[in-house]
């Protein structure tokens, strides 16, 4: 009933940028905290960043100053702008969404994930 669409993945060489994209649909009433894990090949998943509806933003020490995470809460869509990307950026990268659907349950949802390559 609700999906998580991403998309902007792909290859690029350190130093490069790129903006991923992950679109909300479905019986969604609202949605509060939106935001990117990503896991590296045998690493656990991590919250890269994350934004509220409000917009209130944090991030993790190894991408600030490098990425930045926006939202357009008319499209239920949430950005990551990356900047400046190193190979050890590489990882699949997955969008996440707190929300509330149609009916009044909450819902933690996922996205399917993109994959990051960073070139050295």
């Amino acid at each position: 009933q609700v999906q998580l669409v991403e998309s902007g993945g792909g290859l690029v060489q350190a130093g490069g940028s790129l903006r991923l994209s992950c679109a909300a649909s479905g019986s969604i009433f609202s949605i509060n905290a939106m935001g990117w894990y990503r896991q590296a090949p045998g690493k656990q998943r991590e919250l890269v960043a994350a934004i509220t509806s409000g917009g209130s933003t944090n991030y993790a020490d190894s991408v600030k100053g490098r990425f930045t995470i926006s939202r357009d809460n008319a499209k239920n869509t949430v950005y990551l702008q990356m900047n400046s990307l190193k190979p050890e950026d590489t990882a699949v990268y997955y969008c996440n969404a707190d929300l509330v659907v149609a009916g009044g349950n909450a819902l933690d949802a996922w996205g399917q994930g993109t994959l990051v390559t960073v070139s050295s």
